[in-house]
């Protein structure tokens, strides 16, 4: 066997139909495309989402919803994984580079400091933003909240 005398499985292989070649083909006149209507006309392309004249479901549909162009969206971190942190590496101040070094966040991420968890630590802690319940926290055991 040999690259020049393979050929398809039996049956596998069809040949094209062959319209538009003369009334005796069996295939002319309308060449398959039946009487008039935009269907039998050259250059006949159906429009994205075209479901024959009813209405289009993304007519039918109702809009909704809203984005806000101007939110600013936080990395939230709570109190239980700072003190954790902390413990962990037996260090005294928190800044965004420890949390990148941790693997909590990316350096072109916004963080904000939640209140969930308790400090036994006294930290100081550098954020973007800091929830009241959180600052409170961190003042409360004598650490300080620094807003980058």
């Amino acid at each position: 066997m040999e690259l020049n005398n393979l050929t398809p499985a039996a049956g596998s292989v069809k040949t094209a139909k062959r319209i538009g070649r003369g009334a005796g083909s069996g295939l002319g006149g309308t060449s398959t495309r039946g009487h008039k209507g935009a269907k039998s006309r050259s250059g006949y392309s159906k429009k994205i989402g075209f479901e024959g004249g009813q209405m289009p479901m993304q007519r039918r549909l109702p809009k909704f919803g809203f984005k806000n162009f101007s939110r600013v969206e936080y990395k939230a971190i709570n109190l239980a994984v700072l003190e954790s942190l902390a413990e962990s590496q037996n260090i005294e101040k928190i800044g965004i580079d420890e949390l990148i070094a941790a693997g909590f966040i990316h350096k072109s991420m916004l963080v904000k400091i939640l209140g969930n968890g308790t400090l036994t630590k006294k930290l100081t802690v550098e954020a973007h933003a800091f929830s009241k319940a959180a600052q409170a926290a961190i003042e409360a055991v004598g650490g300080t909240a620094q807003k980058i």
